[in-house]
């Protein structure tokens, strides 16, 4: 099949939807596909373009039997509404050019996050005749509502046009989690035209790590230590403050570390609050490189999931399959009824705890620090979960039979 997908992110970027777009476009090349990506210049998650590509409007480049057409987008730092909807329009309107130099695509994958996109990408398939597949990976204007985000009520309708325009538009829709499936029926969605294809994650790269072959734990001291770590993005939906606040409640705690690795920007705030809060069990460090991701999650003991207690059923963070492969146990603080929720649970390897509560986040980890059987036992059987429910291949297959479904469908 000639499949095109069209996403915002792609490697370079190191975290977030950039490494499972990477992963299925390298996966189903090497399965004989003819793949090829429309996607914005790296920018996520310094919020700036990658040095090696500033200047430039066009790219194009191969990876791993992959082409790569890249467009220019405007980033900044600074968060507001307009620097947001440049960055979109700038997107939408110069990706489709891109879109319009090559050969007809059998079928189009859309990611979202990113509505406005959906309207070249709508645009491209009537011109091709290509059916047209919308990945979701979070539900907006549903996500940047809750989260304070998009407050402006004209915006809000703008935006939710956009997100009944891209369900009737797309010929299925391809969701990671029954959660988002409740979503879409309550607003109505052709329930026929929605399936479920969860994240995956490599297991054979994300797997457990002894302590002592761990250059993290080297590196910065933590040999003996019992470890909890946060490491992603520091957005608005995820209070990474209460991390540090239960670290001040178990400074009794000999052997507690709690490290946080995230952007830069947002470790210096966190930097001022756990001085202010005077914790020395606290680390925090900058985004390591994807290769050494292994190394460090596998040697961990904790590994934190939080969300507000408005996130529900629009948001899954992909962190969770990376985590139980790692052999993390997790800690949830996250909604009791939503989607992230649900997915721990399930997976064996990991417990659920109110949101933006530290007293109840303290006390779980200090369970689990008297209890290390308990925490090998949970961490095993999340291990297992994600070789038998986040298969890599078992993901790849599945996407396969539905574009094989959609292109025979369509005749």
């Amino acid at each position: 099949m000639r499949i095109l997908i069209y996403s915002y992110n792609y490697h370079p970027e190191p975290i977030g939807i950039a490494p499972l777009m990477t992963e299925l476009a390298e996966g189903l090349a090497k399965n004989g596909h003819d793949v090829r990506v429309l996607t914005a210049m790296p920018w996520y998650p310094q919020s700036q373009i990658y040095p090696e590509y500033r200047g430039k409007i066009y790219s194009k480049e191969e990876k791993n039997g992959v082409k790569i057409y890249r467009s220019y987008v405007w980033a900044s730092q600074k968060r507001s509404f307009i620097n947001r909807a440049m960055f979109e329009l700038s997107f939408a309107f110069l990706s489709i050019w891109q879109g319009l130099k090559f050969w007809r695509p059998d079928i189009i994958l859309l990611t979202i996050p990113g509505l406005p996109v959906i309207v070249p990408a709508y645009l491209l398939s009537k011109i091709y005749g290509s059916p047209l597949i919308v990945n979701l990976q979070d539900i907006l204007p549903d996500a940047a509502v809750h989260v304070g985000l998009l407050t402006n009520k004209k915006l809000i309708k703008i935006f939710t046009l956009l997100e009944k325009f891209a369900y009737q538009k797309a010929d299925k829709i391809s969701v990671i989690a029954d959660g988002f499936t409740k979503n879409l029926a309550q607003k109505n969605v052709d329930i026929n035209k929605i399936v479920k294809i969860p994240n995956w994650v490599d297991v054979n790269f994300i797997k457990p790590v002894a302590k002592d072959d761990s250059y993290f734990i080297k590196e910065n001291n933590l040999q003996g230590k019992f470890v909890v770590i946060y490491s992603g993005n520091i957005a608005l939906t995820q209070p990474i403050e209460i991390l540090i606040e239960a670290a001040q409640k178990l400074k009794h705690l000999e052997n507690l570390m709690v490290v946080i690795v995230g952007k830069e920007e947002a470790l210096a705030r966190l930097e001022s609050y756990r001085q202010e809060l005077g914790c020395d069990n606290v680390l925090l460090k900058p985004f390591q490189p994807r290769e050494k991701l292994p190394e460090m999650l596998g040697a961990m003991e904790i590994g934190m999931v939080t969300q507000k207690s408005n996130v529900i059923d629009f948001n899954l963070p992909s962190k969770i399959p990376v985590l139980l492969a790692s052999g993390c146990l997790i800690i949830g603080s996250v909604p009791e009824s939503g989607t992230a929720a649900g997915a721990i649970r399930e997976s064996g390897g990991g417990v659920v705890i109110p949101p933006e509560d530290a007293e109840a986040l303290a006390k779980q980890i200090e369970h689990f620090y008297h209890n290390p059987e308990l925490v090998a036992q949970m961490s095993r059987a999340g291990r297992k979960y994600a070789e038998t429910h986040y298969s890599f291949e078992g993901a790849i297959a599945l996407y396969e039979q539905l574009f094989d479904g959609v292109i025979r469908s369509r005749g």
